[in-house]
């Protein structure tokens, strides 16, 4: 059995002691889950999926508990403090995550949030955080093709629009005319791949298109009225401005799902208004 630091594992209860359970680390020895962790009832024998990371001595130990981020990731994370050596970020452990100057951008503050990626150090084998993620992104051609759903992480505000983490691995970028919601750095949300550049590097929207971003929209729509006394105070008419602030979708996206509601007769429609029937 080969322990994966920085990740899941499933292990064996080998034996109990009054301070927790030692869980079969195959190669590395048994590895303590502190008492603190243990569930109720785990006796000798049992398994259990747990987090495997280095204590205060660099030792490796379990826990139940579930981080922010796992070795491989990419995530936003807040820095809780810093020293001579670099920053630690809170990364919902009882260990923070280091992040070493050579690792940061800009030197971390404290009480800011920063995305990282989580790696494992080759000369300390300490977990440890960087802020220069470029490097960890891939350089290969994304398998995607348009219209395919995929996860984003919003990286940060550029003149175009918002780079993204696109499922953990590729560089991606959403245009500011396909923005119809506030988004955040450290946001995550689904999107669409509207291109694969030559680059390598992804066109993100936020909605589906074509016909399944109308289905999808009407339903949202549909959901909408039946929450609102069946009344939505736009119509055909109504500023794309308005249906934006509401909804997050463009004007045209609602006046295709409009249509589509009326066509299965399910509403009335006024120009700054519509019923359902």
């Amino acid at each position: 059995m080969r322990i994966r630091l920085g990740d899941y594992n499933t292990m064996t209860v080998t034996r109990a002691v009054d301070f927790g359970l030692y869980l079969d680390g195959g190669d590395v020895g048994d590895i303590l889950l502190p008492q603190r962790y243990v569930p109720a009832g785990t006796k000798v024998g049992d398994e259990l999926e747990v987090f495997i990371y280095l204590d205060q001595e660099e030792r490796p130990v379990a826990t139940t508990e579930r981080p922010l981020a796992r070795v491989g990731d990419f995530a936003f994370l807040e820095c809780s403090w810093v020293n001579e050596y670099g920053a630690f970020l809170s990364w919902g452990l009882m260990k923070d995550l280091f992040c070493p100057f050579r690792e940061q951008k800009r030197r971390m503050e404290k009480g800011e949030k920063y995305i990282v990626y989580v790696y494992i150090d080759e000369e300390s084998y300490r977990i440890a955080a960087s802020a220069k993620v470029e490097r960890y992104l891939s350089e290969s051609v994304p398998p995607y093709v348009e219209g395919d759903k995929v996860q984003l992480l919003v990286q940060q505000k550029t003149d175009l629009g918002f780079k993204v983490i696109v499922d953990n691995q590729f560089r991606g970028l959403v245009y500011d005319n396909q923005v119809f919601r506030q988004l955040h750095t450290g946001d995550r949300l689904p999107g669409y791949v509207a291109a694969v550049r030559p680059d390598g590097k992804l066109d993100i929207r936020l909605q589906p298109t074509g016909r399944k971003q109308t289905e999808d929209f009407a339903e949202v729509l549909l959901r909408y009225l039946q929450e609102h006394g069946g009344v939505c105070d736009l119509g055909d008419k109504s500023e794309a401005e308005d249906i934006k602030r509401l909804f997050q979708v463009s004007k045209k996206t609602y006046k295709r799902a409009v249509g589509d509601l009326y066509k299965r007769r399910l509403i009335t429609v006024a120009p700054l208004q519509i019923k359902l029937v």
